[in-house]
């Protein structure tokens, strides 16, 4: 099975507009800063690494899948399934090994560097779904190259969990809000905007949770699930680098060779967790 190559970024572009002009309709958190500058600034650094991406992961991916049928390496290969179950496999390893691989630019500090500049966004919506370094985009082709020599999948295989990918991650960072009770019927399989809008708070706690990006089962099977905390609480971004200046494109890129601030503090006070009073209700229930 082949599949044209300008399906994704077709896909792609149709989701992003779509999803923007939801936002505008029906919002889910109200705007911090105003929107056209801080799209500017995310267009741009979203321009950089998406070209970066092009030089880096894309042909690292494509040399491995293109040497996985001849090679034969990888777990797909151990298996003798139907080509069905081997897709779902591939699909389940694929998103379960992002789920660490997201993890670890939390824990890790010289990974947390880059990835900040992802989290720095004072709001949240689909213009910060692709807001990422460069050096992030670069590294990450170690770990692209990494899943598919230890899932070994067929070329197919890859690009339709790349697809899906690529729309759950628009779709869980928009600022679109969907009824509460359809919202909480789609969690139980896939990440949502309520969801991810816990990732990017400026409570630590907080952003230590919901790593998962297509499928939320990942959060609930190792306990990092995050969902009752209203939206209207939350504020978006990392305390320290809450100034406008710390949001411009240059700022941006030489932010993860500056010197770092102590991230969960602002003007004296520290921002680790919030008040167990001000989050109702279990931690698997989703509020509004």
């Amino acid at each position: 099975m082949t599949l044209p190559v300008w399906l994704l970024p077709f896909v792609v572009a149709i989701v992003y507009l779509t999803m923007f002009l939801l936002e505008r309709r029906f919002p889910l958190r109200k705007a911090r800063r105003p929107l056209w500058p801080r799209v500017l600034v995310n267009v741009a650094i979203t321009g950089i690494a998406v070209a970066t991406a092009a030089i880096t992961v894309r042909p690292a991916v494509e040399h491995l899948l293109a040497l996985s049928p001849q090679q034969n390496f990888g777990a797909l290969a151990l298996l003798e399934l139907p080509l069905a179950a081997e897709f779902a496999i591939a699909f389940v390893l694929f998103d379960w090994s992002f789920y660490w691989w997201h993890r670890l630019n939390h824990r890790v500090p010289l990974l947390w560097r880059f990835h900040n500049v992802h989290h720095v966004d004072p709001d949240l919506d689909v213009t910060t779904a692709f807001r990422f370094h460069a050096v992030e985009i670069g590294y990450s082709s170690a770990f692209r190259a990494t899943q598919v020599l230890l899932i070994g999948p067929a070329a197919w295989m890859y690009f339709m969990y790349e697809l899906v990918f690529q729309v759950a991650t628009l779709f869980h960072h928009s600022n679109v809000k969907l009824p509460l009770r359809i919202e909480r019927a789609v969690n139980r399989v896939f990440v949502t905007p309520r969801m991810h809008g816990v990732h990017h708070s400026h409570f630590h706690t907080e952003t230590d949770s919901n790593y998962s990006t297509v499928l939320s089962w990942w959060d609930r099977l190792h306990r990092s699930l995050r969902l009752n905390v209203p939206q209207e609480a939350i504020r978006i971004g990392v305390p320290a680098y809450s100034q406008p200046a710390d949001n411009r494109p240059g700022k941006l890129l030489r932010m993860p060779f500056a010197e770092q601030r102590t991230y969960w503090r602002q003007d004296g006070a520290t921002m680790e967790a919030r008040p167990a009073s001000r989050t109702p209700g279990p931690a698997n229930r989703m509020h509004e």
